[in-house]
């Protein structure tokens, strides 16, 4: 009888995870774009007097183009020879762009293994390194059997961090945390945002109401 009970208890739990996720969970994402956009306009006019960066300019935007245009292998192509042979800029922001087609194209762990890839270059600024750190947790989240123990191990370092990453962090790990039944440290991690008044408006404002969902 004891195990019925524990099932049930899993099963409602992994239900109150995917609402809370359905609902708030890809918000988190939302200022990465920007910081990363901000950061490729700043690498790109850094060295705009230079020929080459001119010409990666050039291929970037052409590889972005055609990946709206839903020319995913051409883009993809671009992109690859960008992160091979570009400049630091460049070839991290194609990286990022590369993650993204095989996120689309459903190669989830592709994509978490390339975002993986530049959270461990060293070479790579430690803004971009969160960003992508954040982007990797994020969509090894979506899988149903996501391992929250090492994904909460790879989050913890920004959690504790004062970078511009910590709030997205507490927020990812709060959701991991209820995906596992640890209701006291979500609440924890989720009032430690809506407490911040470092922490953007919008994101305090998702802290309160997810804190109205699990009992603050």
């Amino acid at each position: 009888m004891g195990d019925i009970f524990r099932e049930v208890e899993e099963e409602l739990r992994q239900e109150r995870f995917e609402k809370l996720w359905q609902r708030y969970g890809k918000l988190v994402i939302g200022a990465a774009v920007a910081v990363i956009l901000v950061v490729a306009g700043i690498k790109g006019w850094d060295h705009y007097r230079t020929s080459q960066r001119a010409a990666e300019s050039v291929e970037f935007s052409t590889a972005v183009g055609l990946m709206s245009e839903g020319k995913n292998q051409d883009a993809a192509a671009l992109f690859a020879a960008l992160a091979d042979n570009g400049g630091d800029g460049y070839a991290t922001l194609a990286r990022f762009n590369q993650a993204t087609l095989r996120a689309r194209s459903g190669d989830i762990a592709g994509a978490v293994a390339v975002y993986d890839a530049i959270a461990r270059d060293g070479g790579t600024p430690e803004g971009l390194r969160g960003a992508a750190t954040i982007h990797a947790a994020m969509h090894a989240m979506d899988a149903p059997d996501a391992d929250a123990a090492a994904l909460t191990a790879k989050l913890q370092p920004l959690v504790e961090g004062g970078g511009p990453w910590r709030h997205s962090a507490a927020e990812l790990s709060a959701l991991l945390a209820l995906r596992t039944g640890d209701d006291a440290r979500a609440r924890t991690l989720i009032q430690k945002v809506a407490d911040d008044i470092a922490a953007p408006a919008r994101m305090r404002a998702r802290a309160t109401e997810i804190l109205a969902v699990i009992g603050g």
